[in-house]
């Protein structure tokens, strides 16, 4: 039987909140305002936005060794983003296996990841490639980095501490917290996805929605479940198939942007 984390005493309300404000304004908070930022200033060019274009992994460094070292700190930077929602809640009681980070489950949260990515991934590509046409999102460019021998391997690294970052914070943290305030479950979940979509949103209003839409179903899921690896997983293996998918196809299909 899930745990359920208990509710915030009044009093103890307001450093809650303010707990929230200080996390998300140094993580995924500050990276949406900066995404509306990028935003705004792509709708001010003359170009329409499906005739700019962004990248998503960039090179950092001209020296070869100097450019994977800055990768992999970029790597430990989201891997510290989600260790402090983790850590702030094991300070309150709140356990691994509350928020579903245990291995109890392998079996059955390795198939709910295949099936989270399934359902998400395809209609996820079909409806960028949409917006895209529609003239609502830039065109994104997963990876730009060179043929280095460790390219992959960091791509690969990437893809997991993004969704380590986001899927711990944006769900295992922050939903918690926010029932825990008091917030009715569904107000919360859209206010996750919410935030999942604000931090696109350099991508475009494609983007956005996209990640909104995704927001709801892994939020979803969770609240029903309380299992946070098949989340996780699965949004670990959309970021490879994207970005590892594309440095490979790049070049070879006329239609990638």
């Amino acid at each position: 039987m899930t745990l359920i984390p208990a509710a915030i005493p009044a009093h103890e309300k307001r450093g809650y909140q303010l707990e929230l404000l200080i996390v998300f304004s140094m993580t995924l908070g500050l990276s949406g305002l900066r995404s509306l930022v990028r935003l705004v200033d792509s709708l001010l060019q003359p170009a329409p936005l499906n005739q700019q274009s962004v990248a998503i992994n960039v090179p950092q460094a001209r020296a070869d060794l100097l450019d994977l070292l800055a990768q992999l700190l970029g790597v430990l930077q989201l891997a510290a983003w989600g260790g402090i929602g983790l850590y702030l809640l094991w300070r309150t009681g709140i356990k691994l296996r509350v928020i579903g980070l245990d291995g109890t489950r392998k079996l059955a949260d390795s198939l709910g990841a295949l099936g989270l990515a399934a359902i998400i991934g395809i209609p996820g590509l079909a409806f960028y490639f949409a917006a895209w046409a529609l003239g609502l999102n830039l065109a994104v460019q997963p990876s730009t980095l060179d043929n280095q021998w460790w390219m992959s391997v960091a791509l690969i690294l990437a893809a997991a501490g993004n969704a380590w970052a986001e899927e711990v914070l944006v769900v295992g943290y922050l939903i918690t917290r926010l029932q825990q305030l008091g917030w009715r479950q569904y107000t919360a979940l859209f206010a996750a996805a919410v935030l999942r979509g604000s931090y696109h949103l350099y991508q475009g209003f494609g983007g956005f929605i996209g990640n909104l839409v995704m927001g709801l179903v892994f939020g979803f899921y969770w609240q029903r479940t309380k299992r946070l690896w098949p989340l996780v997983i699965a949004h670990t293996i959309l970021d490879v198939v994207a970005f590892v998918g594309y440095t490979m196809l790049r070049g070879k299909l006329s239609w990638l942007p």
